[in-house]
């Protein structure tokens, strides 16, 4: 990880609201972690819940001046638009339904933004605010956090210098079991389909198994034959999806995600095979990338190991060995956004390898992906156009 960027063109840190993650929730401490990790935000601001009083509480809580602890997202964008020592920079982890609006509303009000996955619920959202990210020029990250992986990235690099030749077949999986038995999930919010989206299994962890598809290769998914649905009796809401993919390159894919897989943890795994040679990612064995390449022995990459390319070494703290996860992962991302946005706040050219965090087209891709299997689905599976 290079020198703390911000303050050599800042002379400070950046300064960071945060809209939901209030008290118990996962996500919003992993985001507000992932922040403190680089030292390059000051945390000045924060609208915790949709309840006034538990958002202001939550606030406090957390160590956030009273006055600056809001009882909601709109009136902590507007007023902290306002202040001369107002925050730069929102960090969004509502239910789904509320990003674009969220999203919208501080982009207007000229701060970059860091969203949590999905980007929107709708395809009409996303194509309007991935039209308003463009727009305004101010940075958006969106935290599909598994590609700050160190072997994630170095992955990447190796598709991108050619290691493994013409992209010919992937394979990707997201694999859970939390909600393998029958009944209501720990979130209600994500058993509405006005609030968690039209898919919980692919607004979920889709979207994460897409982007990661997407990320490693630079391709995109041409046209898709899905099936997507519930595989646990009378539950409403989809928990498994499986999918053919054509490839923009021709290369042929497969792609399945359920979260109803009794026993699992969280199977994310991938496969890339190329003319020269493959590469396979496991995500509950994140330190280890293979690499087997066409007629010569099989190879193992690992953190700041030999053969590690430049991003790769990037995405990595410490010396080869030593064991680095989903923390450093997610604070990968807000370490390339904020490098970027204090560039770019500064008049000067970010460095092109802090520029490979998800951004608006990404999560615009997704919600297309998303979208597509779905009218996939409902006609038995027929080849759909992303």
């Amino acid at each position: 990880m290079s020198e703390n960027t911000v303050f050599q063109l800042l002379g400070r840190r950046l300064r960071l609201a945060v809209i939901g993650g209030g008290p118990g929730s996962f996500i919003g401490a992993m985001h507000r972690q992932a922040a403190r990790l680089d030292d390059r935000y000051e945390l000045v601001a924060a609208a915790l819940s949709s309840d006034p009083e538990r958002s202001k509480a939550g606030g406090q809580s957390i160590g956030v001046p009273a006055d600056r602890c809001y009882a909601d997202g709109s009136a902590l964008i507007k007023t902290e638009a306002q202040r001369a020592d107002g925050a730069e920079v929102v960090a969004i982890m509502t239910p789904n339904d509320s990003h674009f609006r969220f999203s919208m509303l501080a982009l207007d009000h000229g701060m970059d933004v860091i969203c949590d996955k999905p980007m929107t619920n709708t395809l009409q959202e996303a194509e309007a605010l991935h039209a308003k990210v463009q727009s305004s020029g101010r940075v958006f990250c969106l935290t599909h956090n598994y590609t700050g992986y160190p072997m994630v990235r170095q992955a990447k690099a190796m598709v991108m210098d050619g290691l493994l030749g013409d992209i010919r077949l992937v394979q990707v999986e997201y694999v859970q079991g939390g909600r393998a038995k029958a009944g209501p999930g720990r979130r209600a919010w994500k058993e509405d389909p006005t609030r968690g989206g039209p898919s919980l299994v692919m607004g979920d962890i889709g979207t994460h198994a897409h982007n990661l598809l997407r990320f490693i290769t630079g391709l995109e998914v041409a046209e898709v034959a899905a099936d997507v649905g519930s595989v646990v009796p009378d539950r409403i809401t989809h928990d498994y999806a499986g999918a053919m993919l054509r490839m923009s390159n021709g290369a042929r894919g497969s792609f399945w995600v359920t979260q109803a897989a009794a026993g699992v943890e969280n199977g994310l795994r991938i496969r890339v095979s190329g003319s020269l040679g493959s590469v396979e990612w496991h995500q509950e064995h994140p330190q280890v990338l293979q690499f087997k390449p066409l007629d010569a022995p099989a190879q193992v990459r690992t953190p700041n190991g030999p053969g590690t390319l430049p991003l790769a070494a990037r995405a990595s703290r410490i010396v080869a060995g030593h064991p680095e996860g989903f923390h450093e992962a997610f604070a990968n991302l807000y370490t390339n956004a904020a490098d970027t946005i204090a560039a770019q706040r500064s008049g000067n050219t970010p460095d092109p390898l802090n520029q490979f965090f998800p951004n608006a087209t990404d999560g615009l891709q997704g919600i297309r992906f998303v979208d597509a299997a779905i009218r996939s689905s409902h006609h038995n599976g027929a080849w759909t156009t992303v």
